[in-house]
């Protein structure tokens, strides 16, 4: 869709903002105009002779059919397998991918496969199913019941319009959290934890010196007058 400057064919027959016809004029009048009202002028008819243009805020009608403009989304047939040995957990994994479909829109087909002897017990297939049944209540539409295909048991089931537009998302199940990177291991032993340092006492001991008495005792030196004279 050309507008303004764009517009290059002269002349043009004219629509005004409040949707008024104008007439013919010539592009460059009409462009003006347009600049005057503050508006766009937009060709809405190029294949008209003349062709027809309008005076409009071509920003906002852009928004407003982008804003209405619903992508139409056609309707698949998804599988979800199943087995009568199924536990808990896995089952709960399958009827989350389950809803995942149905929020789409898509309807979803049930196999449950037999293997060997299971094939002899059919009723835990339709006891399984009838289960998921009831679990999606009144926001699914059974378009087919349980029923054998050869070897396998198969269900289709349609969403209602609008019943899954709430659903929870999927649960994720309990798990070693993968952001925590394992310690790595190695051969040699943990260092021991040395226990604190306690203070040293450092006792201060007074260094007297040791005064050994004798037993002996040593004459008094005697004076010169004491001393006996030499005999001559």
């Amino acid at each position: 869709m050309r507008s303004n400057a764009q517009i290059r064919i002269s002349p043009i027959r004219l629509i005004g903002q409040n949707d008024e016809q104008i007439g013919i004029v010539e592009t460059e009048e009409a462009l003006r105009q347009a600049q005057e009202a503050g508006l766009d002028l937009v060709e809405v008819a190029p294949n008209a002779r003349p062709p027809v243009c309008r005076i409009m805020d071509f920003g906002k009608w852009k928004y407003r059919q982008k804003k209405h403009h619903k992508k139409h989304h056609e309707q698949q047939l998804k599988e979800v397998r199943i087995r009568p040995k199924t536990d808990s957990h896995d089952r709960e994994v399958k009827l989350n991918r389950a809803i995942r479909f149905f929020r789409k829109g898509d309807k979803v087909q049930f196999t449950m496969m037999f293997r060997g002897r299971e094939r002899a017990h059919r009723e835990i297939g339709i006891t399984i199913f009838r289960g998921i049944i009831a679990e999606f209540g009144e926001q699914i539409k059974v378009e087919r019941p349980p029923s054998m295909d050869g070897r396998h048991m198969i269900m289709i089931l349609t969403p209602i319009k609008g019943a899954f537009e709430d659903a929870e998302p999927a649960r994720k199940t309990a798990g070693p959290d993968k952001s925590e990177k394992p310690k790595k291991t190695t051969g040699r032993p943990a260092p021991q934890e040395k226990p604190p340092a306690q203070p040293d006492v450092v006792l201060k001991t007074e260094q007297i010196p040791a005064v050994q008495a004798s037993t002996e005792q040593v004459p008094a030196e005697q004076t010169p007058a004491e001393q006996p004279a030499k005999e001559t």
